[in-house]
This record gives C-alpha cells, structure tokens and sequence, in this order.
C-alpha cells in the first residue's frame, strides 16, 4: 500500500470545504457553510452512514474512520477484524460497527459492511447548534490483510452482479494506493475514481480540491491589505495558506498553469510522433479560422498527448509565433492541437 498516496487524498477529503476562498471569518460562503460526509447527533437528523465492498479470500480488515468535530480532527482505528467477525466500538459520542454477509458456500468473496454513527446525547435547538456536534467530511480508510478488495466502479466480470448489490449511503469506497494494488479501500463523501491523487504540482492544502490552484492562489494575492489582516487574525490553517501563497516563487506558479499526465511517443500507421518533431500544418477538417489561417504553417510538436477516447494529437507551436517561448512553456493561445493525419512531417 502506497501509504503518503492515500494519506494524501484522505487529508483532502477531510478539509474538502473546511474553509473557503477569501478564507475570511465574515465572508457569507464560511459563516453558513455547506459541509460533505455530515452526521448530525440523533435528537437533529437520524442519518447514518454505510458502506459495503466486496473482499476477495480470507484475511481481516482494519478500518479508520476519520472526520472533523469542532474544526478539530478526530480518527477511531478498528484494528484486526478477522472475515467474517462482527465488531462494534463506540468511541465519545460516535459509533462505529463492522458487519459482514456472506455471499454463498461457493463464492469466494465476503461483503464487508461499515455503518457509522453520531450517537451525541444532546437536544440542539438550530442548525448552529447542531454542527458544533457534527462529525463532518466523515470517511474511512479499510484496509484488508490475506485478501484483497474488488472495484466497484470496474469489477471482473464474475463480480459485476455481486457488487450490484452493494448498498452504499452517504460514503462510496475506490480502491487507493498504487494503481494495481488491491488492499486499501477509501470510503468517501465524495464520489471519487480507483486510485485517486492530489496533483504533485499542488504546494499545499486550499479546501477546496474541486477548484484549480494556480486560480485560487492569484485570487489570494489580489486580497486587499485589510482582507489579508483579516486572515491573519483568523483561523491558523487560513493564516498558513496567506503566507504560502505570497511566498510562492515564480517558477511555482509556472508548474501550477498546468501538466498533462499521459505523454508518450504515439504510433500512427505510418510515423512514431515525438516532441520536437519539425511538421507542416495540413488540416482537413475546416472546423473554425484556425484551420484556414495556420493552413500551411511551420510548427514544432511540443508534447503528444492522447484524449480519454484513446485519440492521439500533437500539440504544436507555431514557428513565426512572437510569442512561441510561451507555448514551449505551455501558456493559452500559444499551442494548437492536431491530429497525427493533419501535419507533414519535416526532415
């Protein structure tokens, strides 16, 4: 289990919306605050949270389950649930229970299923009062030990009918870790995908993973002085992202504008493609202007990137472009995208 890669995702999972750009105390979007993975004391809201996965052999199972109380983090760690064992724990004022259904003699998987609980004994009087008794971005790291998890999203076939009758409620578990590892399952408020991972270019937690970085962190500079004051003053991890981002340098924010993630030399029917390849602009589709206008033109092959349909295309700089050291470093407006058929090659 690669352990800094799920820690990683789990930590952003758990300050998803903790608090939120301008990151001030008096902005409206952090006085009423809308929360994921929530449970609410009983007397509020008599939700509970479940999640169910598939465990393929024998083994047992350790399950952490992570939220914030009070801003603050709280973790209650089951350790060691063999197959098949029921387990419930009670810490403070929360419940955690561990629970496991057979699938029949002859399969060879087991469902295990996690149900998580706010068991406050209080009587809040308003929503206010309630969230000071929340557990909020409640999620679960299992990890199994002498087996192995099946994906819910991408099941072999023999465990496609088996994984429709998971029931999950409130968390959806992915499979984390290295891509091919199958031991550790992360149970989240937010639907995510197999293998999850924060982006190695992000210099640090913004609360706020669903956004870009490069753009929160020039909205942070653009702050007044008094709003700056205003965060200092405030909330410690507030404080802490101020002073990141003010103290960034700027060949950061250059690996922040942007990365693409599956390069690699893409064979066509008749040419392996590579960046820094000389070619000559042919489009043939006539799709807008810029067909017509760069019909001809001498461009480098920057980089060779491949869409999620599995369709390769160049991404070129114009030679005669006056601001081609900007496409080399892969800025807006300075990259055109063609497919391998719509260029010439050049010796």
């Amino acid at each position: 289990m690669n352990l800094e890669s799920v820690e990683k995702v789990a930590r952003a999972v758990l300050y998803e919306g903790y608090l939120l750009y301008p990151y001030r105390a008096s902005s409206v979007k952090n006085q009423q605050r809308w929360n994921f993975g929530v449970l609410h004391p009983p007397a509020y809201d008599t939700s509970e949270m479940q999640t169910e996965c598939l465990v393929v052999g024998a083994g047992e199972v350790d399950i952490r389950v992570r939220f914030l109380l009070r801003q603050e983090e709280r973790e209650i760690f089951v350790q060691g649930v063999p197959v098949g064992e029921e387990r419930a724990v009670q810490v403070e004022a929360t419940s955690v229970s561990v629970g496991w259904e057979r699938a029949g003699q002859e399969a060879d998987h087991t469902v295990v299923r996690l149900r998580i609980q706010n068991i406050a004994a209080v009587q809040p009087a308003s929503r206010e009062e309630a969230m000071a008794q929340s557990m909020v971005s409640t999620h679960a790291i299992l990890t199994v030990r002498g087996g192995e998890f099946v994906s819910l999203i991408d099941p072999p076939d023999e465990y496609v009918d088996a994984v429709r009758q998971c029931r999950n409620a409130g968390l959806f578990p992915v499979l984390a870790g290295n891509p091919g590892e199958r031991d550790t399952m992360l149970a989240s408020p937010i639907i995510l995908y197999d293998y999850p991972q924060v982006a190695p270019e992000s210099p640090g937690d913004l609360f706020d993973a669903t956004e870009i970085d490069e753009i929160l962190t020039l909205r942070i500079l653009t702050l007044s002085e008094g709003e700056k004051a205003e965060i200092r003053e405030g909330d410690e991890r507030a404080r802490e992202i101020l002073d990141r981002a003010e103290s960034l340098p700027p060949e950061h924010f250059l690996k922040l504008h942007g990365a693409v993630r599956s390069l690699r030399p893409v064979s066509s029917p008749h040419k392996e493609w590579r960046a820094g390849d000389r070619v000559r602009l042919r489009p043939r589709r006539a799709a807008d202007i810029f067909d017509i206008a760069l019909q001809g033109k001498l461009a480098t092959v920057e980089t060779v990137e491949q869409d999620f349909e599995g369709r390769d295309h160049l991404a070129v700089v114009l030679d005669d472009d006056p601001g081609r050291d900007l496409g080399m470093l892969r800025q807006p407006g300075h990259r055109f995208f063609f497919a391998p058929e719509e260029v010439e090659r050049l010796p």
